[in-house]
């Protein structure tokens, strides 16, 4: 399997883990209905470990733009490869959203809600606010970056690597999310939105492109400043 190939499996995964725990809970009638918070958030810390395991030794397991930059700005990445990666993301992306879409096939129909539907496949904030909600993002991916960063400087049990990961996805969950879903990922917002604008969606509503922007731009630069500050300060 090319990495190419691998970045799309993984990141398949991780919306069909990920997208489908937060289905689990909003959605009317499945047997997880109104499961709550943490549900969500471990849900998503496994989806990344399992995910990683799958492709990390293809790929890497980036599976994340923000990620790919990152690794790129302290030198563990070639430039030359992040366009490829991100292409492959947002293409696993969107096929995992259409994976869960016919995973819950009888629930939408049954689920009232508009927003509901659109928050099985994007993130959407707590409190509209512009700028907080960016900033959330940014520091929300700020700690995603700098933590597998610090992370991957220690030595582990062989294959424990995605799982510690998987607690820091975790931890950002608990202590981050709250305010805006945290994306932190821009193909795993992008990919799924796009997924909802075109699936035939009982009763949906419009996707948010208003808002699509902030889970993009928002990760992008917390995931830079977190490389760069991990590249100024830990770095010799």
């Amino acid at each position: 399997m090319s990495a190419f190939l691998g970045e799309i499996v993984g990141t398949m995964l991780l919306i069909i883990l990920g997208d489908g725990v937060v289905g689990g809970v909003v959605l009317n009638k499945t047997k997880a209905h109104n499961a709550g918070w943490i549900v969500i958030t471990l849900g998503w810390g496994l989806a990344v470990a399992m995910a990683a395991y799958a492709v990390g030794g293809i790929s890497g397991a980036h599976l994340n733009p923000a990620l790919t930059i990152g690794l790129a700005i302290v030198g563990q990445f070639p430039w030359a490869d992040v366009p490829m990666y991100i292409v492959a993301q947002i293409i696993g992306a969107f096929l995992g959203a259409v994976v869960v879409w016919l995973h819950y096939l009888p629930h939408w129909k049954v689920t009232e809600s508009p927003a509901d539907k659109l928050g099985v496949f994007a993130t959407a904030p707590a409190i509209p606010h512009r700028a907080a909600n960016l900033i959330s993002e940014i520091i929300g991916t700020f700690v995603l970056v700098l933590g597998i960063l610090a992370i991957g400087a220690n030595k582990f049990a062989d294959g424990l690597n995605p799982f510690v990961v998987g607690f820091l996805i975790v931890s950002i969950g608990l202590s981050l999310g709250g305010t805006t879903g945290y994306a932190i990922n821009p193909a795993r917002d992008f990919g799924p939105r796009l997924a909802h604008a075109v699936l035939p969606i009982a009763g949906k509503g419009p996707s948010n492109w208003g808002y699509a922007w902030i889970p993009i731009a928002g990760p992008v630069i917390g995931g830079a400043l977190g490389a760069l500050f991990y590249k100024l300060v830990f770095l010799p």
